[in-house]
């Protein structure tokens, strides 16, 4: 059996009265569970929509807490960092993670990042040696497998993309990710919201394809974790 961890994060539902006011990287994540599902129904399946509920901000207090030892905490300082604990135990619990995410002016959605800021955390999700001179931060979860979607209104945000110096989503999961345990990532991307053309309904179409293929895939697969960092494109 595997652990699915799905983290959505956009403020729209997936479903709404105007249909227009879909979201649809929400969909498109829907798409990859359904699939995941049918085939693996036994699994575990942990929901986090971040858009709709978000988590605190961290604080001047959180830190506090964070570096202060655990047995030295007091009750208020084992309180505050209680989320964080939660979200970092289901991380940690986690074979397969799916994050969904629009992009909000070029970048992730304030409430994924402070679902990240949550996550990042010394002692927990990875640890600091100076001894390792400029790289001192060392990730401490391993071996896992994420599936990002996101949606767009714009287009050409990839790599020679006529956008490329303007896309700050994508490479801030993927940078954030090691941080998760990542090993394995698979992408899968909408654009052209805000046109409303046909290349829109195309690229909606095919990150849906491309979510359905990938949980099948992955899903009939005994997931085993690579020996290194691996981009898949499939």
């Amino acid at each position: 059996m595997c652990t699915l961890l799905h983290v959505d994060s956009s403020v729209r539902a997936a479903n709404n009265p105007n249909p227009d006011h879909d979201s649809i990287s929400k969909s498109i994540a829907l798409r990859f569970v359904d699939t995941w599902q049918q085939n693996r129904p036994k699994d575990e399946y942990i929901y986090r929509d971040v858009g709709v509920n978000p988590p605190d901000f961290i604080t001047q207090d959180w830190i506090g807490a964070v570096f202060t030892s655990e047995e030295k905490r007091n009750p208020a300082q084992k309180e505050r960092l209680a989320l964080s604990d939660e979200l970092i135990a289901e991380v940690a619990a986690a074979d397969v993670i799916l994050i969904s995410s629009p992009m909000y002016n070029y970048g992730m959605p304030a409430q994924l990042k402070a679902w990240f800021d949550q996550i990042v955390r010394i002692n927990k999700t990875f640890d600091f040696d100076l001894s390792r001179g400029d790289f001192p931060l060392q990730p401490l979860l391993s071996g896992k497998t994420l599936i990002i979607v996101t949606s767009s209104g714009e287009f050409g945000f990839e790599k020679g993309g006529i956008r490329e110096d303007s896309g700050h989503l994508a490479p801030h999961l993927r940078t954030l990710s090691k941080y998760l345990g990542v090993h394995t990532m698979y992408e899968i991307a909408s654009e052209y919201q805000e046109f409303g053309d046909e290349r829109h309904r195309i690229s909606v179409a095919n990150a849906k394809d491309r979510a359905e293929r990938i949980a099948s895939e992955l899903s009939l697969l005994t997931l085993v974790p690579p020996s290194k960092n691996e981009l898949a494109n499939v």
